[in-house]
């Protein structure tokens, strides 16, 4: 096997349990309660550094547009409070599926739809993908 196969082999699979679904859990919970109590630290735990976010969204004239953001962009934006106003109490987590160190996660609150992939590291659980839009009825046009 070359270095480059290396890189990508497959963690062995096991079946879920429960604390890996209450570990995938945590890690969400982190993300939006750090995002809502400006607290970076929290955002820090619940993200990848290769974090890649996505929002599928209008520009002003109502063209479509992709925004982008980083890890460091959220854990900066969490630090600086730039989630407090949209706090809120809802929060639907649904693990979608887990196997061989990666899972998928539906996410329903308040404000936010997020379609969150986590990979499991040897920290924990951590996102690594986002893609999110506005609930209804919620961001700045509504």
């Amino acid at each position: 096997m070359t270095t480059s196969e290396e890189a990508w082999v497959t963690p062995v699979s096991r079946p879920p349990g429960p604390a890996d679904i209450a570990a995938i859990e945590t890690c969400v919970r982190d993300y939006y309660e750090g995002w809502y109590t400006a607290d970076g630290e929290r955002m820090a735990r619940a993200v990848h550094p290769a974090l890649v976010k996505r929002a599928f969204a209008q520009d002003r004239d109502r063209r479509p547009v992709i925004h982008e953001t980083t890890a460091d962009e959220m854990i900066g934006g969490a630090a600086a409070g730039a989630g407090r106003s949209r706090a809120g109490s809802k929060l639907d987590i649904r693990v979608a599926e887990i196997g061989g160190g990666i899972a998928s996660v539906n996410v329903h609150a308040d404000h936010y739809v997020d379609l969150l992939h986590l990979i499991e590291t040897p920290d924990g659980w951590r996102i690594i993908n986002a893609l999110w839009r506005w609930a209804d009825g919620h961001g700045p046009r509504a």
